[in-house]
């Protein structure tokens, strides 16, 4: 093998396919498309999911069910332990601060404490919902809870 043979034929800026042209273009006449037929046609062009004629693949599939996901509330569930680490003593943890500390990354209808591992820490807790079990935590360690609207 000739080492230049691996960068022979390979252009940066390639030149577009004019078609139509002559005979002496190589794509003369019918532009490579053809005599006749739709694909011939001018706007001619073959949709996702044709199957050439016969029955498309996503008609065939039996569609069961529904999801409603994509109305759902998206909320960010995050642990006392987090906010245990992540919190100085009488800090107050909100949306905005949880943002602040990378906490809560993107857009959420609500944001929910749940009470897995300890809190040694009395923090203010101005969230949308808390878990009973992460209240009883945080006010046993001296914070208070303030549930937003």
């Amino acid at each position: 093998m000739i080492i230049d043979d691996v960068h022979r034929g390979i252009q940066k800026n390639k030149a577009r396919k004019r078609v139509g042209r002559g005979p002496g273009s190589g794509q003369g006449k019918t532009a490579g498309r053809g005599h006749k037929g739709y694909y011939s046609r001018r706007g001619a062009s073959r949709r996702v999911g044709f199957s050439g004629g016969q029955m498309p693949l996503a008609r065939i599939i039996a569609k069961r069910g529904f999801n409603n996901n994509q109305f759902a509330d998206k909320v960010l569930a995050i642990n006392v332990s987090v906010l245990d680490a992540k919190f100085q003593n009488g800090e107050t943890v909100n949306p905005t601060t949880l943002a602040e500390r990378g906490l809560a990354k993107g857009n959420f209808d609500y944001i929910k404490v749940l009470g897995d591992g300890d809190l040694t820490k009395k923090l203010t807790v101005q969230v949308h919902r808390i878990s009973r079990s992460a209240e009883e935590k945080v006010q046993k360690a001296g914070g208070t809870v303030e549930t937003l609207s």
